[in-house]
This record gives structure tokens, sequence and C-alpha cells, in this order.
């Protein structure tokens, strides 16, 4: 039973990472209504960012500048910020060009697959930069946490893990808080239930959009930089490894329903932690793909099901 206990937990600490790029998926679908295949590419920048600062990938020169004014246990902080920075307006280019760009030209762009396409492409482009500067082998790094650890009873708590899973269910409630109570989330979830008649009751959407492109940026930042202080090990694909299990956390929870999203994202993780202790990695996909399809069967509206656009979704 102590065995199992500890999958469990260990499946939540990995969940905490899958709900922040779950949630990132679901404001882009419930606010925009089109998938964004580029939050992949931008959690995978974040992990190979923080990567290559930790690590030394950005060369001698940037390494002794980091070591000179952080010391050398301190680079992971550095990466963090850099992540944050590149993230940040790698999101405003994405939005630019998938939707700005097509909402211009073709008028209600959520109405064609431009977006959706254009989203993909920057997904493949950012993965080749990756793989033509730093090659496409898996890279690793120590961890500046090391192996510390606590224990409740019988059950092993990594420090890292647990600040993971601690610090991303915090971002989401503040997130949710935003949404709920603020004068920005009254504005978001006006968008997303009528953006047109957002604009004529006086809400900028040029101005509005961005900032939902800046916020799923930085929950994906924020997953991949744990991730890479967590698990230490990344590559160009890692960004779609994480967020299919994501986007099935996703439609697990509730296809646009937040609070789903973070419910689907930590079952998935508890699911995949178990299936490979049980089973092996060789069926890992069989059981989170099985389980949604399951659900999509039986229930395919998820958990919480599918909401009402606007107000209600978030």
């Amino acid at each position: 039973m102590t065995i199992f206990i500890q999958q469990v937990v260990n499946g939540l600490m990995l969940g905490g990472l899958y709900v922040m790029v779950a949630v990132a998926f679901t404001l882009i679908v419930g606010m925009l209504n089109f998938l964004n295949f580029t939050i992949p590419a931008l959690f995978m920048v974040a992990a190979v960012t923080t990567w290559a600062t930790m690590a030394g990938g950005f060369g001698v020169g940037v390494d002794s500048v980091l070591v000179s004014l952080l010391g050398a246990d301190n680079r992971w902080i550095a990466g963090a910020i850099l992540a944050l920075i590149v993230v940040t307006l790698a999101s405003l280019v994405i939005e630019r060009f998938t939707y700005r760009y097509t909402k211009t030209k073709y008028g209600d762009s959520t109405e064609h697959a431009l977006p959706l396409v254009s989203s993909l492409g920057f997904l493949i482009f950012f993965e080749h930069l990756v793989i033509s500067i730093w090659g496409s082998d898996v890279m690793t790094v120590a961890s500046p946490f090391g192996n510390a650890s606590f224990y409740i009873g019988a059950i092993q708590f990594s420090v890292p893990q647990t600040i993971s899973l601690v610090l991303s269910l915090i971002i989401v409630f503040m997130l949710s808080y935003l949404l709920q109570k603020t004068k920005l989330g009254r504005a978001l979830r006006s968008i997303a239930e009528r953006p047109d008649t957002a604009l004529l009751m006086g809400i900028d959407v040029g101005k509005i959009v961005p900032i939902v492109y800046i916020i799923t940026g930085l929950l994906c930042a924020m997953a991949g930089i744990l991730f890479t202080i967590n698990y230490t090990t990344v590559d160009a694909y890692v960004g779609d490894r994480v967020a299919s299990i994501a986007i099935a956390g996703m439609v697990l929870g509730g296809l646009g329903n937040v609070w789903g999203a973070i419910l689907g994202g930590l079952l998935i993780g508890m699911m995949e932690v178990l299936s490979l202790y049980f089973f092996g990695a060789s069926a890992v996909k069989i059981s989170i793909w099985g389980l949604v399809l399951v659900f999509l069967i039986i229930r395919p509206t998820g958990l919480f099901g599918h909401t009402s656009i606007g107000k209600g979704k978030f």
C-alpha cells in the first residue's frame, strides 16, 4: 500500500506541470477558439533556455559572466529569468502572426484554419532552430536542489517537485482570481463570449488578445523551467511529449474549463506514473489515451463538462 501511495504522490508532482500546460491550452481554446500548437514550442524553448544557462550551453563567455555575477550554484536563477523573457517575446511574435495578421487580412480569424496552421509552423520552426544550435540528442544537467527530499511517514516527497506542485497550483489559482475578479478578467471573458460585441462595448481587443498570449506563454515558461529543474533532461521534442499528455488532461477534465484542466492534469500525471510503475513505459500512452477514449465514449464533455461561452467558462 505504501508503494502505491508513493506512486500517487509522484504522479501528483508530475501532474502539477501538466496542469499549467493544460490551462494554457484551455485559455487559448476558451478565449480565441482555436488550438494553439505553439504551446509545446514555448514549453520546449523555456526548458532548453534553462538548460543552456545552467549547463553553459550558450558558450564559455556567457557562462563565465553568469558565474561571476551569480556564482556557479545560482545559474538556474538566470536561466529562469531568461526563459521567462524569451518566451514572453516569442509569445508576442506568435500573436502577431497567428492571430492579429490573419484577423486583419481575413476578418474573424477564428473562422479559418490559418491560425492553427501558422501556429504549427512556429512549432516546427522553434524545434528545428533548437536542433540546428544544440542538436537533437538528449541534454542533461544537474538539478540545483540535488536529491533534497523529506518524509511524511514512509512517503518520500522531493523538495523541488513539491515546490513545483505548490507553485503551479498557486499560479493557476491566481489566474482564476484574475479572470473572475478583476477588470482585465471581465474584458477577457467578454472577448471569449463575443469579440465583436466586446469591441463595440469599448474593449480594445487588439490590446487584450496579446495579454492572453503572454499569460499562456508564462504558464508554459514556468512549466518548462520547473520541468528542467526537476527532471534535468530536455531535448527539442520535449514540448511535444508534455503537451500531448496535457491535451489529454484538458479533454479529460472538460474542454474549455480551467478547473477541469487542473483536475485532468493531476489525474493524467497519476495515470502516467502508475502505468509506468505497474506496466512499464510501453503502456503509458495506451493507458492515458485509452482512458481519454473511454471518457469520450461515456462522457464526451469530460469530468466538468463543456461550459457556456464567456463568464461561465472561467
